[in-house]
C-alpha cells in the first residue's frame, strides 16, 4: 500500500447538505487530512456543504440533482470519470447507493478500488436493482450492523465488514444542569422518520405533562404537512420547528429527552449523538438493528416497537416521571463515546483498504 502521505481518498455522496451520512463523511475527511492523507469529497447531485471541513479537504460538485434527466446523468458520469482518471490510484469511498452505480460506470475499464458504505436499511432501497449490480463489482462493503450485512447474498456479504458510525469527539457533555421540559427530535422531515408517530405520541404525552414542548430540528418535503397535522391534533402551540441547525448539539444538550421515531434506519447519527451527550433517549427498534446495536433497553436508553404511538408515549412518560431513570439512562449512554471514537472508526475503514491492496 502507498505511504499515507501520498494516499488519496475520494468520498462520494449526493451532497453535503446535512444528514447522518454527510456528518460521518465530514468527520472522517477531517480525521484523514489531519493524518496527512489527501481527501476529496465529490458531490454528484448538489453543491451545498452544511458541515465544517478542514481547508485541506478538496470539495467538488460534478452535477446538480438530475430529476431523472438523462443528459444530466450522462454529464455527471463523464465528469466523474475525468476526475477519477486524473487521480490515478485514489480510493473511492462511496456513501451512496446510486453513487456506487455512477462510480462503477465512471470507472469502466479502469482499475479503481471502490469501497461502499451501506448507510440504510436495505429492505427499503428504492434502487435495489442498481444497488445489487454495483455492489457485486465493489471491492469492499461496510455495513452498520451484522443484521444489515446478513440481508445480502453470500457474494456480497463475503466482501463485507461491520463498521458502526463514529462519534464526534467534540460533542458537548451533559453536566449537572437542570433538565429542560423538552422533547427533541433531529432529522429530515421525510416519510422514513415517521414524524406523524411522534406528533401523535406527543399529544398523548402532553395530556399528562402539558409543561413540555416538542422541538424538531430538520427540513424536508413534509414540513407543511406536519405543521398542519400538529394543528389538527391541537398541539401546534407546543411544537417548535427549528429547521436545520449546524449547532444543534449545543441547543439540545439540556433537553429532557430525545426521541427517534423512524420506521427504518441504518444507524441514526443524531440518535448516537444524543446518547453520547447524555440525553435520555427513546428509539424505535426498527429493522436493521441500528438502534439496538447502541441501546440496551432500560440501561442506556429505551426501545419501543415501530409505529406504536401508545408505546412511544408510554416511554416518554416513564422518563418524565422518573428522574432516577433519566439519570441512569444519561450516565450509561455517555459511555459509548469511548467505544466509537472517530480515530477508531477511521482506522477500521483504512484496514479494509490495507487488507485488499
Amino acid at each position: 500500500m502507498k505511504e499515507r502521505g501520498y494516499m488519496k481518498i475520494i468520498f462520494l455522496l449526493p451532497d453535503m447538505a446535512g444528514g447522518g451520512s454527510e456528518k460521518v463523511v465530514s468527520l472522517l475527511a477531517n480525521e484523514y487530512v489531519g493524518r496527512g492523507i489527501n481527501v476529496a469529497i465529490m458531490m454528484f447531485a448538489g453543491n451545498t456543504v452544511a458541515y465544517a471541513l478542514d481547508e485541506r479537504v478538496e470539495v467538488l460538485s460534478v452535477a446538480p440533482a438530475s430529476a431523472g434527466n438523462m443528459c444530466v446523468r450522462l454529464g455527471r458520469v463523464r465528469r466523474m470519470r475525468a476526475f477519477f482518471k486524473k487521480n490515478t490510484g485514489a480510493y473511492i469511498f462511496s456513501f451512496s447507493t446510486m453513487g456506487t452505480a455512477f462510480a462503477t460506470m465512471a470507472t469502466w475499464g479502469m482499475r479503481r478500488f471502490i469501497l461502499v458504505s451501506e448507510r440504510n436499511d436495505p429492505n427499503y432501497c428504492p434502487n435495489a436493482a442498481w444497488r445489487d449490480w454495483a455492489y457485486k463489482k465493489a471491492d469492499c462493503l461496510t455495513f452498520l450492523t451484522a443484521e444489515i450485512r446478513d440481508y445480502f447474498p453470500p457474494n456480497i456479504r463475503e466482501k463485507g465488514v461491520v463498521i458502526p458510525n463514529p462519534i464526534d469527539d467534540t460533542l458537548p457533555r451533559r453536566k449537572n444542569n437542570p433538565r429542560e421540559k423538552t422533547v427533541v427530535a433531529v432529522g429530515r422531515l421525510e416519510t422514513q422518520k415517521n414524524y406523524p408517530l411522534l406528533l401523535a405520541a406527543f399529544k398523548a404525552f402532553c395530556a399528562e405533562y402539558p409543561e413540555y414542548d416538542l422541538h424538531i430540528y430538520g427540513t424536508g418535503s413534509l414540513e407543511a404537512e406536519l405543521k398542519e397535522m400538529a394543528g389538527t391534533l391541537g398541539i401546534a402551540d407546543g411544537v417548535v420547528w427549528h429547521g436545520f441547525d449546524p449547532d444543534v448539539q449545543e441547543k439540545i444538550i439540556n433537553s429532557g429527552m430525545y426521541v427517534l421515531s423512524s420506521d427504518f434506519e441504518g444507524i441514526s447519527n443524531a440518535m448516537i449523538e444524543a446518547l453520547a451527550m447524555g440525553i435520555p433517549t427513546i428509539a424505535t427498534d426498527s429493522l436493521g438493528g441500528g438502534s439496538r446495536s447502541y441501546i440496551k433497553n432500560g440501561e442506556n436508553g429505551l426501545l419501543v416497537p415501530v409505529r406504536d404511538a401508545e408505546a412511544l408515549a408510554g416511554a416518554m412518560k416513564r422518563i418524565a416521571a422518573d428522574e432516577a431513570l433519566a439519570k441512569k439512562l444519561s450516565d450509561n449512554a455517555m459511555k459509548i463515546r469511548d467505544k466509537y471514537s472517530v480515530s477508531e472508526i477511521a482506522d477500521r475503514f483504512l484496514e479494509c483498504v490495507e487488507e485488499l491492496t
